[in-house]
């Protein structure tokens, strides 16, 4: 897996166009299931909206929806717009309130999409590194040199298990340090260690 940025919170943007008010609710999800728990808060909190569109993203996964307006006037543009930012595990839902205007398909997919696109601009972003396990061995003559990669390469979650040759270390760390990690302790310990294991974290 690559790294990805998402959200860190929830993101709100609401415009009023033609005396329509749309309003957009932006947040992380990593899953189905919190997507579309994500979609019943707001639909709870404007029960009496004409309509909530919406779309999300996560890893190779995405789904959206035109909540009633004609086809591919909303649930589309809304995903365009997660996906012209670059961001993953998001969902954006909007709700549109009818102002007795019509906007016509060209003005709604603007609409739709322009009010998805403020609200995930505006809003925090995280960047998610997915994390690997790894467990090494080294003799004691290194173990310094082991502390200090593990340390540059924002290792976590360490244990330390000692025996009578050294020491054998499990700890996280970000995928993309991986490489890095092995690098920096074959220069350390002079290639004196042992990689048993890295193990993929969802």
């Amino acid at each position: 897996m690559k790294s990805f940025t998402t959200l860190k919170g929830i993101s709100t943007h609401q415009e009023e166009i033609k005396n329509s008010v749309f309003i957009a609710y932006a947040a992380r999800a990593d899953s189905q299931e919190k997507a579309f728990s994500f979609l019943g808060e707001v639909l709870s909190r404007h029960a009496d909206a004409a309509h909530l569109c919406w779309a999300y993203r996560i890893g190779s996964q995405y789904r959206f929806s035109d909540g009633g307006e004609p086809g591919g006037t909303a649930g589309q543009p809304i995903l365009r717009a997660i996906e012209g930012q670059d961001l993953d595990h998001v969902i954006v839902g909007v709700i549109r309130y009818w102002g007795g205007t019509k906007l016509g398909a060209g003005g709604l997919m603007r609409a739709y999409g322009g009010t998805a696109a403020e609200a995930l601009r505006t809003a925090e972003k995280l960047v998610e590194s997915p994390q690997v396990t790894i467990i090494v061995e080294t003799g004691f003559d290194h173990i310094s040199a082991l502390y200090r990669t593990l340390d540059a390469c924002s290792a976590e979650d360490r244990v330390e298990d000692y025996h009578e040759n050294g020491v054998r270390m499990t700890a996280k760390l970000p995928a993309n340090e991986l490489d890095r990690f092995l690098n920096q302790l074959r220069d350390g310990t002079k290639g004196q260690f042992q990689l048993i294991s890295p193990r993929q974290n969802t």
